[in-house]
């Protein structure tokens, strides 16, 4: 009878923990995305309407929009991609003094938000920057390398740590055999990582084609993407038909890279045999390209920017001053905003707190339900439908979620126009499939037998959930909320839509800086850019001295 209670409030529990996080999608998610879908394929009135369809398709700029976004986000990929192999191969398949320090500098780019990104390289590219004499800023080659930049980490993470558990000798053996180091390489070691590449290329292209705070400071009106013409076409021109209709058409891109990249991530799980131990060699004459090419960019690509960015902060009318970072606790230094940037980098901070919280809970309970192992098909099923559910804010720019939030929570009975909490809401909807991507991984990997033992020795089944799957989620969990937390702290796509002029966030702040042409006003951005990213990569250096092995990531 006890047993049989037990099993019946474990089944309520897992119940609640589905339940809940479905509610909440379906309030902040669903609906605006429905909604916004709905924008685009009827009229004013209600009724059935595919004109906003032609219309926008009629507009030239819209083609070019589309054909600019798909262009830069290809051209992004590629480059991350013939960058990011040799650099996987320099940084986790070779020993050398320093290699630590380097994978540490290489992974810096990735945490730091889009905005101060657009920042740093506009700094380096602008009149004045040390890169002035290329005459590369507002051009497509600027927008590209930026992108590279944030990317590059990505491909050399991902393909390098695959790479450096492959067995060498299958590259011995094909030397011995005659081969060139050339075709040894394309032969064996090229095909055994292109699950990872083509992994990594699939989001390394989901995140150049929703680059917005990148494209928004670089590219400007001339060089919109997708993303960045919905947000003119809804604050600048109030055409909010277009602006759905330009989301439906970045839902079927992103989804289109999601599928690829999901179906290259199950082949990279299956397809090879590793070494438990990562292997790597001290370099010789043969690794000197793929170390030269390394060097050349992380010094040129990666610290340049942000060297350049700090530069600029810390300099005035070409003089040098702390003026800059004196100005961010002065609200009457510029008329750009309405308060401070320490007091929007306190909102940022808040703000990012509550929606890693949100994100942390609603995401605590989805990987504990998607991670269950049922016995029947019947359930096996419906916990990978419910798995791939909780992925689609993943799918999603974060622009859209915050298009959808400002057509629908403006009305009764969920009217949150004038609610603090519009923002870490529409926050904790970015960080959510984060948070889940990352603690599915540590559930999975606990071995069956330590609940079994449990349950053999009398625990209820709450209880091994308690102690058995709790104690791994104690230091997942934290790695899973510092994501979160970074994530949200540089959050610019929804917030750029939602934040309330008296209480705008950072990345805001430095959006609005950035825009206007005076040298207080510009150099308050590089400082604001610096303190920025220096919250996110403090955050980002905590949580990887805590990350557990198995906790998962973005590719």
């Amino acid at each position: 009878m006890a047993a049989h209670v037990a099993e019946r409030r474990y089944r309520v529990v897992l119940a609640v923990a589905a339940g809940l996080p479905l509610v909440f999608l379906a309030l902040f998610f669903a609906w605006p995305a429905a909604t916004l879908v709905a924008r685009g394929f009827t009229s004013e009135a209600g009724s059935w309407d595919l004109s906003a369809f032609q219309e926008v398709s009629a507009r030239p700029r819209t083609w070019r929009i589309i054909g600019l976004t798909l262009g830069m986000a290809t051209a992004g990929t590629a480059v991350s991609v013939l960058l990011g192999i040799p650099g996987a191969y320099a940084l986790y398949r070779c020993r050398f003094p320093g290699y630590l320090l380097a994978r540490a500098i290489v992974a810096v780019p990735f945490v730091l938000p889009t905005v101060v990104v657009g920042v740093a390289f506009r700094s380096l590219l602008a009149p004045g920057g040390w890169l002035d004499f290329l005459q590369l800023d507002g051009t497509v080659t600027a927008v590209v390398a930026a992108m590279v930049f944030f990317n590059y980490s990505l491909v050399v993470r991902n393909v390098g740590m695959l790479w450096a558990r492959l067995d060498p000798r299958q590259v011995q053996a094909a030397r011995a055999l005659g081969a060139t180091p050339l075709r040894a390489f394309a032969t064996v070691t090229l095909p055994s990582l292109m699950p990872a590449i083509a992994s990594a290329a699939s989001v390394v292209f989901l995140f150049c084609a929703t680059a917005f705070g990148i494209v928004l400071i670089l590219g400007g009106v001339e060089l919109a993407t997708i993303e960045s013409e919905i947000y003119l076409l809804t604050t600048t021109f109030l055409d909010l038909r277009a602006a759905a209709v330009l989301s439906i058409v970045q839902l079927v891109v992103i989804a289109v890279s999601l599928a690829v990249a999901g179906q290259a991530r199950k082949r990279s799980e299956r397809a090879l045999n590793l070494r438990p131990d990562p292997f790597a060699h001290t370099p010789g004459r043969a690794d000197v390209p793929a170390l030269a090419i390394t060097a050349v960019v992380i010094v040129g690509l990666i610290v340049m920017p942000v060297a350049q960015l700090l530069w600029r902060s810390l300099h005035r009318a070409g003089e040098f001053t702390l003026a800059n970072y004196r100005d961010l606790a002065d609200a009457g230094a510029t008329r750009a905003v309405r308060v401070s940037a320490v007091q929007a980098a306190g909102t940022s901070i808040l703000v990012a707190l509550l929606a890693a919280a949100i994100a942390l809970v609603v995401g605590v309970a989805v990987a504990l339900v998607v991670t269950r192992r049922p016995r029947t098909r019947a359930r096996r099923r419906a916990l990978a439908i419910l798995d791939a559910t909780f992925m689609l804010p993943l799918g999603v720019s974060a622009v859209t979620v915050g298009f959808g939030f400002l057509i629908t929570m403006n009305r009764p009975p969920l009217d949150l126009r004038s609610s603090f909490w519009l923002v870490p809401l529409a926050q904790a909807v970015v960080a959510v499939p984060l948070v889940v991507r990352i603690l599915s991984p540590v559930l999975r990997a606990i071995s069956p037998r330590q609940r079994e033992v449990a349950a053999t020795l009398g625990a209820s089944p709450l209880r091994v959930l308690a102690t058995i799957d709790g104690a791994h989620l104690l230091r997942a969990g934290g790695v899973a909320a510092g994501f979160a937390l970074a994530v949200s702290l540089g959050e610019f796509g929804a917030t750029s839509f939602l934040a309330r002029p008296e209480s705008p966030t950072l990345p805001v702040v430095i959006y609005r800086l950035i825009s206007r042409p005076g040298a207080v006003d510009q150099g308050m951005a590089m400082a604001a850019s610096v303190v920025l990213a220096a919250l996110a990569a403090t955050i980002m250096v905590l949580v990887e001295r805590t990350r557990p092995a198995q906790a998962g990531g973005f590719a």
